[in-house]
């Protein structure tokens, strides 16, 4: 035939020897490659941003100009461990969970 028997028989053990573990990693490698790049691309950014944003609802106080994942704008009144009153007009005011607040305005953006 095209190949003697005795090569054969010898092809497969020379390759788990040590040839093998080089295709291994040089396998790996774009899968590797490609997490490195996901993380600096996508999971690294959305950490900083969710950062950000605990520090800022931590930092809310009584009088600060908000603005609400829906788009509802107003003055918190008061604050508890969970929850936010908002004044949106004079006498209405709105509960909302601390984590719905999206952006804390200016000074004076509210008129």
């Amino acid at each position: 035939m095209l190949i003697s028997s005795a090569f054969a028989q010898t092809a497969p053990a020379a390759a788990a020897a040590g040839g093998d573990m080089m295709s291994t990693i040089t396998g790996m490698l774009p899968l590797v490659l490609m997490f490195l790049v996901l993380y600096f691309v996508m999971i690294r950014p959305q950490m900083k941003r969710q950062k950000e944003h605990r520090a800022m609802i931590d930092a809310l106080g009584k009088g600060d100009e908000v603005v609400a994942g829906g788009g509802i704008m107003g003055r918190v009144a008061r604050i508890t461990d969970q929850y936010v009153y908002v004044e949106i007009a004079n006498g209405v005011e709105v509960q909302m969970q601390r984590q719905a607040v999206a952006q804390v305005l200016p000074k004076g953006s509210l008129k």
